[in-house]
């Protein structure tokens, strides 16, 4: 049984990896162990994100969990976004125990579990995607997985608040020639492997300190920046499927077991 449990808004929360967000802090002058190098390939990598006007994005994952007694398991997984604009995205993640949509049009977020056959929808968002993901998870107990992506390059994601950043090598994910770098900051480590060519993440190591064994989630990402992507694929239909009310946070039900 694992350590540490989801809260679950009525069997459609989702699981994800640790946002790297830290606290609010004031501005500090940069710490012995960041390289500016390091920096600069974070912003280009930031930049490049944010460019993109559309895109389409499939992620193999490796969570790992701890047991009651310090061991810890990995299980796979995989992401699929599709993004259009700044406030229009699908995202599809699957595991061996937990399959869910969401679909969000720049006013509603729906969630979906195509297994469970139940849906809930959160209305009069009315905000970027950017401004959703950063405060999903502490309102509304939603934490989409590689939420990341959506908050490189923006004032969410301030690299001032970074404790350590160095550059480790050179490697080739997926045949793709990419630089490999480690940061850290309050409460996490993490590692990006960035392509040369796009400047896009490769792939991603999140280490998190918030549970002494220091569990890892790794995605390797794989991109498709040419592929058109409409409206009306990201849309959700509700037919064959059964609305229920989305709970609160502090409503949500801890489970371990059964399928979520």
């Amino acid at each position: 049984m694992p350590r540490t449990s989801s809260c679950l808004l009525l069997a459609l929360v989702l699981a994800g990896p640790l946002l790297l967000l830290a606290p609010p802090l004031a501005a500090q002058p940069a710490a012995a162990g960041v390289d500016p190098q390091a920096v600069q390939a974070l912003t280009r990598m930031g930049t490049a994100l944010r460019a993109l006007p559309h895109f389409t994005l499939n992620a193999t994952t490796s969570t790992e969990y701890v047991l009651d007694d310090g061991q810890k398991i990995a299980l796979p997984g995989t992401v699929a976004y599709r993004v259009l604009g700044p406030d229009h995205f699908f995202v599809e993640i699957q595991s061996e125990d937990q399959h869910r949509q969401l679909f969000y049009d720049g006013k509603a977020l729906t969630i979906y579990s195509p297994r469970l056959k139940y849906y809930a929808t959160l209305d009069g968002l009315n905000k970027s995607s950017q401004a959703l993901l950063t405060e999903s998870a502490t309102t509304y107990g939603i934490e989409l997985p590689l939420a990341d992506l959506f908050l490189w390059g923006t004032p969410a994601f301030p690299t001032d608040q970074l404790h350590s950043a160095l550059r480790i090598g050179s490697a080739r994910i997926g045949g793709e020639a990419t630089q490999h770098y480690a940061f850290r900051q309050p409460g996490v480590d993490w590692q990006v492997w960035i392509s040369d060519t796009t400047h896009l993440p490769r792939q991603l190591a999140i280490t998190s300190h918030s549970d002494p064994a220091l569990p890892t989630y790794q995605a390797t990402l794989n991109w498709d920046t040419r592929r058109t992507v409409t409206a009306k694929e990201l849309a959700f239909d509700p037919k064959g499927a059964t609305k229920i009310v989305f709970v609160p946070v502090a409503l949500a039900v801890q489970t371990t077991d059964g399928e979520n």
